[in-house]
């Protein structure tokens, strides 16, 4: 699943340049994997290559997007309007894949109130009578690590079920909530965990690919 993000973002730039068709081959090489995986990978997807001519690029993307739950939209509540929180509100990427930032919330008395790209910041005693109005699907928690746990609790109980943390903090949430973060600071540590081996091996050593960290509770197995 994480490398469907990937080969999408590589299709959707080989429509972008006037490419129909594309082999596995040559998405596995602008995906950094073999093009075994890829075709493995691809057919958990369904049977959609031909041999000899590839896939439709076309075709693939709209496959890729049904399969990430992209075919249809997704409202986002963001909490913690301060420099990172105003920036996602107003990212035009959210709009690009279907995600709609639907409630802004803080607690400041300052930021209440105020409008953000048409959407006022309302305080988090708010939330039952905003989702009564628009279900939330998504909290985006962009708070100081102290009160994150509370509002990822305020986020479970108004009916959130899947919550993305930018807070540096670990979080308990129920088994059947998502939940992933976006530590800035945890991965510059493993950068420089890296950063430092390479240091001590010499130039030459290579520097190993890694993915970005993401946990969320484990479920029964």
């Amino acid at each position: 699943m994480a490398r469907l993000p990937v080969y999408q973002r590589i299709l959707e730039e080989l429509l972008r340049s006037g490419t129909s068709t594309v082999s596995s081959e040559l998405l596995g090489a602008a995906a950094q994997v073999n093009a075994a995986k890829v075709r493995k990978d691809l057919s958990l997807l369904g049977s959609f290559g031909t041999r000899g001519a590839g896939y439709d690029v076309a075709f693939l993307v709209e496959q890729i997007d049904r399969q990430l739950g992209l075919d249809r939209e997704w409202t986002v509540v963001i909490a913690g309007i301060g420099n990172l929180g105003r920036a996602l509100a107003r990212s035009q990427g959210f709009a690009a894949r279907n995600f709609t930032v639907a409630a802004l919330i803080d607690t400041d008395p300052a930021i209440i109130g105020e409008r953000i790209d048409g959407i006022d910041v309302r305080h988090p005693d708010d939330l039952p009578s905003i989702v009564a109005d628009t279900s939330l699907s998504i909290g985006v928690i962009t708070t100081p690590a102290p009160v994150a746990q509370r509002v990822a609790d305020l986020l479970v109980d108004a009916g959130v079920r899947s919550l993305l943390n930018f807070a540096p903090r670990v979080l308990d949430v129920p088994p059947g909530v998502l939940l992933r973060y976006v530590d800035l600071s945890m991965e510059l540590q493993v950068m420089s965990f890296y950063q430092a081996r390479q240091l001590d091996a010499g130039p030459d050593a290579r520097m190993p690919r890694i993915r970005s960290i993401g946990r969320t509770p484990a479920g029964p197995s």
